[in-house]
C-alpha cells in the first residue's frame, strides 16, 4: 500500500508567523503519523504523558482514547488516508480540513469517505485538546458513521 503523505510546504502561507508555523507542523507531523502512516505504538509513546482533551464523543479522553478508537478503525480499513486540502491557524488553535478515505481507490474522489474539519489546541508544542466535525459523503459511510458513532465515551461535550 502506498502512504499519504501531507505536503507542508503546500499549505504554507505567507502570513504565518514563525509560531504558526511550528504549530501547524506539529499538528502535521502527528497527523502524519496517526492518520496516513498507522503509526500508533509511536503515537501513544510519544504523547502518552501529554493531557489530551478529546471532544468528539465517540472517543474516550486521552491519546490511549484516541489510538484505541484508531485500531478499531485501522483494522476494517487498513487503507484509510488522510489528505490535508487547507490549514487554518488562529492563535494555539489548528484547523485542518481534510478529505479522508477507507479505499486507496477512493482517494481522491470527492464523492467517497469524509469532509473532516479538525480543530487541535496546541500548548508549548503539545497538541493537548481536539475537536472535529465529521461529514460522511457517500452511502455506505454514512451508514458506517450512523453504526459506530452512537456511544458517548466521553463528558467533554463538542463545544467547549
Amino acid at each position: 500500500m502506498t502512504t499519504s503523505t501531507i505536503n507542508f510546504e503546500a499549505l504554507d502561507k505567507a502570513h504565518w508567523s514563525a509560531q504558526d508555523r511550528q504549530n501547524v507542523k506539529s499538528v502535521l507531523h502527528f497527523v502524519q503519523r496517526l492518520m496516513n502512516e498507522h503509526q500508533l505504538d509511536r503515537i501513544e509513546q510519544e504523547y502518552i504523558l501529554a493531557p489530551y482533551k478529546q471532544h468528539n464523543r465517540s472517543m474516550q479522553d486521552g491519546i490511549s482514547g484516541l489510538v484505541q478508537y484508531f485500531q478499531t478503525l485501522i483494522k476494517r480499513f487498513p487503507e484509510f488516508s488522510y489528505e490535508v486540502k487547507q490549514v487554518l491557524v488562529d492563535g494555539n488553535l489548528v484547523t485542518l480540513h481534510s478529505h479522508a478515505t477507507v479505499s486507496k481507490k477512493h482517494r481522491g474522489n470527492d464523492k467517497k469517505g469524509f469532509n473532516i474539519i479538525d480543530t487541535w489546541r496546541i500548548e508549548d508544542g503539545i497538541l493537548v485538546e481536539h475537536w472535529d466535525a465529521v461529514q460522511p459523503l457517500d452511502g455506505f459511510m454514512r451508514w458506517y458513521y450512523w453504526m459506530t458513532g452512537g456511544a458517548i465515551r466521553n463528558n467533554n461535550g463538542v463545544f467547549r
